[in-house]
């Protein structure tokens, strides 16, 4: 029998500090919106949510980056193991380092670390989606689980609108509506990057979508932006949207100091779906993104909405 073995950690790995700074530097480079929520954390948070993303991100890679090509089932596998590792506190390179320490600080399932390789390898054999419940699944898989990764880190506390005599009410976790902001997220990166996806060979757009757009794959590959493909996107879009819409719902029960990133992330995000459609759903030959002056002003009402709703 084939004895698979265990992956060995590197000799002399940096130290929690130095491992907890690259991972700031991987989500700042690849995830501005994003990171910029994080800034708005304490230390501490900021810190282990960075390290998440950045496991997140090293994941992604494994199906979507420069050695993609070389990824099978087994190699799935092994970054599998190399997780379990990470759970029981012996990270295998340097970057394992700080998840490893955030792992223990706070203290997380590691199911929806599982969920997201499962994520993964669906891109190892699919290219299409044909229905909105398979799309679904596969971004619960890669960008949901996001959400359940970092509740943990937020935190759950009493709603800010909790009366007196409901304070020793059971605390309401707001696991799905954690999801649902993931969800939302992942659907606004398939809208913003329809184009980077097409070139690749990959539409994960739902086809039945399209169809019901009288939209073709060939329509899609060859970039038509005319009034079906208009239709279509706002069709998208407003889905998008009440996924942030029902994500809202559960800021209100994370502790106090998670709630305005929280905010300012989801806000900040769902930009994206405004600025697609200011390029006149353009994704094809314009990449929609969210300029520093509206992510400064969005901060304010984040802000507010973080200490009234």
């Amino acid at each position: 029998m084939l004895q698979i073995s265990k992956p060995k950690p590197k000799p002399n790995l940096i130290s929690v500090a130095e491992s907890y700074e690259y991972c700031r530097k991987i989500t700042a480079d690849y995830a501005k919106t994003f990171y910029l929520g994080t800034l708005l954390m304490p230390k501490e948070k900021s810190r282990a949510i960075w390290a998440i993303y950045a496991w997140c991100r090293r994941t992604d890679e494994l199906v979507d980056g420069a050695k993609a090509r070389y990824t099978t089932e087994e190699t799935l596998a092994e970054w599998e193991r190399q997780l379990e590792s990470i759970f029981a506190g012996q990270p295998i390179d340097d970057t394992d380092v700080a998840l490893a320490d955030t792992v223990e600080r706070f203290p997380m399932d590691i199911q929806p670390f599982r969920d997201m390789i499962a994520g993964q390898g669906m891109d190892l054999y699919r290219n299409r989606y044909q229905t909105f419940e398979e799309l679904k699944l596969y971004c619960y898989r890669v960008a949901g689980t996001v959400g359940l990764m970092s509740n943990a880190v937020l935190g759950i506390g009493h709603c800010n609108t909790a009366v007196p005599w409901e304070r020793d009410r059971k605390i309401y976790d707001p696991t799905k509506e954690a999801v649902a902001l993931g969800i939302a997220m992942q659907l606004t990166n398939i809208l913003r990057d329809v184009g980077e996806d097409a070139q690749r060979g990959r539409i994960y757009l739902p086809l039945d979508d399209l169809a019901a757009f009288d939209y073709t794959e060939q329509d899609l590959l060859a970039g038509v932006n005319d009034e079906r493909w208009k239709a279509m996107m706002a069709f998208q879009i407003k889905r998008a949207r009440q996924y942030y819409q029902d994500a809202e719902k559960g800021i209100k029960y994370l502790i106090r100091d998670s709630r305005l990133p929280v905010w300012a992330s989801l806000m900040l995000y769902q930009g994206i779906l405004g600025a697609i459609e200011y390029n006149n759903y353009d994704v094809f030959n314009k990449r929609a993104f969210v300029s520093k002056p509206m992510k400064l002003a969005a901060l304010p009402i984040a802000w507010l909405r973080a200490q009234a709703l």
